[in-house]
């Protein structure tokens, strides 16, 4: 999943369990550069995305990851910088009930899944924001 500095999801790929997500980077610069214009620079990851074969494959498409790595001495909860914002996404997620597990057979329903439930995020957002600038 990518999203927006928002939290607003510009583009989704699900597969298998036993795929790696380190992968599935190429796949997600593509959507996200498709979807953008061309326009995103920079994505900020976990650690989880190191290396060079990742680098090379977002670099492909015109996107630098930077990497948000744990302070070295750390102790309890540490926020760090702009992984907020995906978190937050996930976190809004997991408030549909259907999302908790994955009882779907085909990948495309559980896309549809995710994009209905960002759907009803992003429609109970902009109702919020003009009930209060009306």
């Amino acid at each position: 999943m990518a999203v927006d500095r928002l939290g607003q999801l510009l583009a989704l790929h699900v597969t298998p369990a036993n795929e790696q997500d380190r992968a599935q980077v190429e796949v997600l610069a593509q959507q996200v550069q498709q979807m953008t214009g061309e326009s995103v620079e920079v994505a900020f990851v976990d650690q989880g995305y190191t290396g060079t074969p990742v680098a090379q494959a977002a670099e492909e498409q015109g996107i630098r990851l930077e990497v948000v790595k744990l302070p070295e001495a750390r102790k309890g909860f540490v926020l760090l910088p702009r992984r907020w914002v995906v978190e937050r996404s996930f976190g809004w997620m997991s408030r549909f009930r259907r999302l908790a597990r994955d009882y779907e057979r085909l990948a495309e329903t559980l896309v549809g899944f995710h994009l209905i439930a960002f759907v009803m995020l992003m429609v109970r957002q902009y109702v919020s924001i003009g009930f209060k600038s009306a």
